[in-house]
């Protein structure tokens, strides 16, 4: 559902979406402004840095997943990254073609199988994530002065505060 915005001087503003009743229109009217800059900027940031992978967005959420949680069935995978099984099920034999996921059995439960992480893949997680970041840390000292990376890290620190859950 689109947000309500109000457009009289003095009715408040509401976001439908979330039932709240900012405090004072300007306020209200400024933070909804903010919000949608901030939408779009982190788009275009997310879609750059995607330019930068070398994987499509599941097989590499797929990784990380598999790195940080252990080894997996495809369906909780799928579930995890809001996929359908069939789709997940083609991810991850790319993947196993590729040699940066295998298959075994379940030792709780023998008919199911576990997707794990190899080395190999761990490595090109890592070597995908220094690429990332070495773009990005780029774009940071070319394009910023000190005084803009001082705030860009205090940024940093804010939106990691609103983007918890």
């Amino acid at each position: 559902m689109i947000p309500r915005v109000s457009t009289s001087a003095n009715a408040p503003l509401i976001d439908s979406r979330h039932g709240v009743a900012p405090g004072s229109d300007a306020d209200a009217g400024q933070n909804f402004a903010l919000a949608s800059d901030l939408r779009v900027v982190i788009g275009q940031m997310m879609r750059r840095l995607r330019t930068e992978q070398r994987f499509g967005l599941t097989q590499t959420a797929v990784l990380a997943r598999l790195e940080r949680h252990g080894p997996q069935p495809t369906g909780l995978l799928a579930r995890a990254e809001g996929v359908r099984p069939q789709s997940m099920s083609q991810t991850v034999a790319e993947l196993e073609a590729a040699g940066f996921v295998s298959r075994g059995a379940d030792a709780s439960d023998g008919r199911r199988s576990l997707v794990s992480i190899t080395p190999a893949g761990r490595a090109v997680l890592e070597e995908d994530r220094v690429h990332r970041e070495g773009f990005l840390a780029e774009l940071i000292h070319e394009r910023l002065s000190e005084d803009e990376r001082v705030l860009l890290r205090g940024a940093v620190e804010l939106l990691g505060r609103i983007s918890e859950p």
